[in-house]
């Protein structure tokens, strides 16, 4: 694992207003297993180059990397985008309820996609 200097370098992202929802307000995490690199900054320049997706809260833990974004349907994308460009990982996603929407009773879903270099 490389030093934490270098690694908060690589976990540095752009900014971005929150628009109408609060700041920490996330709909999907996105779980890199194990620390690499290559795949974190191809994950934060995807998020980086989307104008409808923000980070909303980035963690560092021992095995890996989780980065919580505003959407649910960006994270899914994203995550079949690194299954091809990353030959050989494995990619499992899932989801959760969260809530029910009051106006129209839709159940509110928060996903997770875990995305795992072999």
């Amino acid at each position: 694992m490389p030093s934490s200097i270098q690694s908060d370098k690589i976990l540095s992202y752009q900014y971005k207003p929150p628009g109408d929802k609060h700041e920490d307000y996330w709909e999907a995490k996105i779980q890199l297993r194990p620390f690499d690199e290559e795949l974190i900054k191809y994950v934060i320049k995807e998020i980086n180059n989307s104008d409808r997706v923000r980070i909303a809260k980035l963690k560092k833990i021992k095995t890996g990397v989780d980065i919580y974004v505003s959407s649910r349907k960006f994270a899914t994308s994203l995550g079949k985008k690194l299954k091809k460009r990353f030959k050989g990982g494995k990619l499992l996603v899932t989801k959760k309820l969260f809530s029910r929407n009051r106006q129209t009773s839709k159940n509110i879903y928060r996903v997770t996609v875990l995305f795992r270099l072999n």
